[in-house]
């Protein structure tokens, strides 16, 4: 099943939050069932778009994404092949007889607790070490004797521990002298004792009160004559012979004692690029994935070898370089949604692309609604019809085409709104006071970046109800707008103040004199302040003036 995330543009406006909600919810309808469309946002809402979230009631804004860059959770695997920290290293070895195909198999606690991952490389270490140095001392659990390893069953549980440390010692092949001298010399090390029905060694085993006795090839029962009931430890009668018997009691030591401390551990939004190399650099086959403190899965070297993308509908925007989700030259844009001009980048396959010279993206998704005959519900009437009030200023916008007059009127409708302009101006009342709020955080909020005719330039603009308190804040406006300009590199930034009920505004602007003595507006008390009458639309009334300022 793929997941396709359904953006809009960065620092989203009111139409950009709705586009993406409306039509994730409509794609969900339309699409195949194995396709499932998230609504994401890449920058935090304003107060507007927030407000009227809340007021509309029972609709969640779309979560926030930091970026869409391909992350190592896209390729985390998981496997039904898992043992638990007291399951025997043959459990573990079995599964790489088996058909798995994973080169690490994740150890468990309690059904579901994750503690580490194990592959061959940790078997073959503990199978070295066995072999290197000195007798090698093995951590034994009765339990997994039966029927887990070892055929067979116990003549006696001892009242000793079901679990021990022990070396072995196997006494079947020794004459009965030299075998007693074998014990002694393990005095402080008791070992467990593999041996056939040899009376004598079985006598000499009880005598020193090993921790345990495996009796070897033994089918119906023991013929040796000795005294059991004086014995504290456990008997453990194995139906294979000794060789077979050593073999497996090597394997029935817990997984646990073959597990590596500490071991690195990557988190779900880890970079692709970055949980690849962290993992070359390592010595492991592979390093667990968690997410929020939660076990997600693991990744192995295979899971590198090729690189998924996260795969992305773009809403109310089309341009990159405008404010596309971090990462998305690295995504799989599927379509465009969109009534801005076209600049888009190059797409790899040919791909559903729909802009249309409208006041709102949300006209547009209103279109596709009746299009695939799909039932507008009051609900999301509500938030259609907030997306195009709000970009088209209560329909007074100059980008307001008669097909948002129309969208509207049915939305009212279908929505159950009795009043566009009350509706409009209960939104925009919302808006942050620029006299109280951050000055960077509004200025930010609704910015775009051109570059147009060799200027970089910047296009910020705020709704507000009143321009009556402008000279409380334009000085410090102006002085953070500078300081914005050099931050991002620009040679001019701008700010629109649009007042949508006296459907005028106000520009703020950094100096650029050979430029701004061209605009064909007037300049009002003291510098980077224009009086722009009428103006409501960046897009289609200021941006088109300060291109042909640039052009002469």
């Amino acid at each position: 099943m793929a997941e396709i995330f359904v953006c809009g543009h960065r620092n989203p406006d009111m139409d950009s939050i709705c586009a993406a909600y409306s039509y994730a919810f409509l794609k969900n309808k339309i699409d195949p069932p194995n396709n499932t469309f998230y609504p994401v946002r890449c920058g935090n809402l304003n107060d507007t778009t927030k407000a009227q979230f809340d007021r509309l009631g029972g609709v969640t804004p779309p979560p926030f994404i930091k970026d869409v860059r391909t992350k190592v959770l896209s390729v985390t695997r998981n496997t039904e092949a898992v043992v638990q920290v007291g399951d025997p290293v043959y459990n573990l070895v079995s599964f790489y007889g088996s058909s798995s195909k994973s080169s690490v198999v994740p150890v468990m606690e309690g059904g579901d607790q994750y503690r580490g991952l194990l592959s061959v490389d940790e078997v073959s270490s503990f199978v070295l070490k066995e072999n290197s140095g000195e007798r090698p001392i093995y951590h034994f659990v009765l339990d997994n004797f039966p029927p887990k390893v070892l055929k067979g069953s116990f003549l006696k549980r001892g009242g000793k521990s079901a679990t021990f440390d022990a070396p072995i010692m196997v006494g079947g092949a020794m004459r009965y002298i030299i075998f007693c001298k074998h014990m002694e010399a393990l005095e402080g090390r008791p070992p467990i004792l593999v041996v056939g029905d040899r009376e004598d060694h079985i006598r000499k085993a009880i005598e020193l009160q090993i921790p345990a006795i495996v009796l070897t090839g033994i089918e119906d029962h023991v013929t040796s004559n000795v005294d059991w009931d004086s014995y504290q430890g456990s008997v453990y009668l194995s139906a294979l012979d000794t060789a077979e018997t050593l073999r497996l009691l090597r394997l029935s030591v817990p997984v646990k004692e073959l597990m590596v401390q500490d071991p690195i551990k990557l988190e779900d939004d880890c970079l692709f690029d970055v949980a690849r190399d962290i993992l070359a650099d390592s010595e492991y086959r592979g390093l667990p994935v968690f997410g929020g403190g939660k076990y997600k899965g693991f990744v192995t070297r295979r899971c590198f070898l090729d690189r998924p993308k996260t795969k992305v509908i773009m809403v109310d925007h089309n341009e990159t370089e405008q404010g596309g989700v971090s990462g998305i030259d690295e995504a799989e844009v599927l379509e465009i949604i969109d009534h801005h001009r076209l600049g888009a980048a190059k797409t790899r396959n040919p791909i559903f692309i729909y802009c249309e010279p409208l006041g709102s993206t949300c006209t547009i998704i209103y279109k596709l609604y009746v299009r695939h005959s799909i039932e507008i519900t009051q609900q999301m009437a509500r938030v259609l019809l907030s997306g195009i009030v709000s970009d088209t200023i209560m329909l007074k916008s100059p980008t307001t085409t008669f097909e948002d007059y129309t969208a509207v009127q049915d939305l009212l409708v279908l929505g159950d709104v009795p009043d566009m302009r009350k509706f409009g101006e209960t939104m925009f009342s919302s808006g942050a006071s620029l006299a109280k709020e951050d000055p960077r955080k509004m200025l930010e909020a609704d910015f775009k970046v051109y570059r147009e005719l060799g200027v970089a330039f910047g296009i910020g603009q705020c709704e507000v109800t009143t321009l009556s308190d402008l000279d409380e804040y334009k000085d410090t406006y102006l002085s953070e707008l500078e300081m914005l300009k050099m931050a991002q590199g620009l040679d001019w930034a701008m700010f629109l103040i649009t007042d949508v009920v006296r459907e005028n505004s106000v520009l703020l602007m950094t100096s650029l004199p050979i430029t701004e003595r061209k605009l064909a507006y007037e300049k009002l008390g003291g510098e980077g302040k224009y009086s722009l009458p009428g103006v409501l639309s960046r897009k289609k009334q200021l941006l088109p003036e300060i291109l042909r300022v640039l052009e002469e």
